[in-house]
């Protein structure tokens, strides 16, 4: 059950850096002053959407053939990885939902953000590969909040300091080394 939970939590956090769902947390904070209502959205959202994507993940597990699991995790890991390389943009541009306040806009732009997102996709994976599906809804949750409550306390300092094209790099290695650790271990 742990190595669900490490597993779920190290994808999400990694997954999610300078993906459109941390510059949607950088618009919220720039928008809003309660930074616990943005926080608090972003989870309700996470929740919602992980919990949704694991069920559909641990359901899809029964269809996957036995020895299959360890390639298929291994090579979501890789695509991953590759993925991370494509840099994402903001595409929120609904802004009718803002004038309902911090924690309503965080939810929804949130969720709606998550929909078909490399981290969507990754609990779907992670929640079909292990079979411990609440572990990898906490798991990526805690994840997303570990990659996301950094942003909305310290967004701007942080993109000053840090480079998003090398830590999507970095976070790239990273991908592809758990990937082929996953396969060499596992498949």
């Amino acid at each position: 059950m742990m190595e669900a939970f490490f597993s779920s939590f190290s994808a999400v956090a990694l997954a999610e850096i300078g993906d459109k769902t941390q510059l949607l947390s950088l618009f919220l904070a720039a928008r809003f002053r309660s930074k616990t209502a943005i926080i608090a959205g972003i989870l309700l959202a996470t929740l919602l959407n992980h919990a949704a994507s694991a069920w559909f993940g641990a359901w899809v597990a029964q269809f996957i053939p036995t020895g299959w699991h360890g390639w298929l995790l291994g090579g979501s890991f890789i695509a991953v990885a590759l993925w991370l390389l494509i840099p994402d943009k903001d595409d929120s541009d609904d802004n009718s939902v803002l004038k309902y306040g911090a924690f309503v806009a965080s939810t929804v732009l949130f969720f709606l953000a998550e929909i078909g997102d490399k981290t969507q996709i990754a609990t779907v994976l992670l929640a079909a590969t292990y079979d411990a599906t609440s572990m990898v809804i906490l798991g990526t949750t805690l994840g997303m909040l570990a990659a996301n409550v950094p942003v909305v306390y310290a967004g701007s300092w942080l993109l000053e300091k840090i480079s998003l094209d090398w830590a999507r790099r970095a976070a790239c290695a990273v991908f592809m080394f758990i990937g082929v650790a996953t396969i060499v271990m596992y498949g």
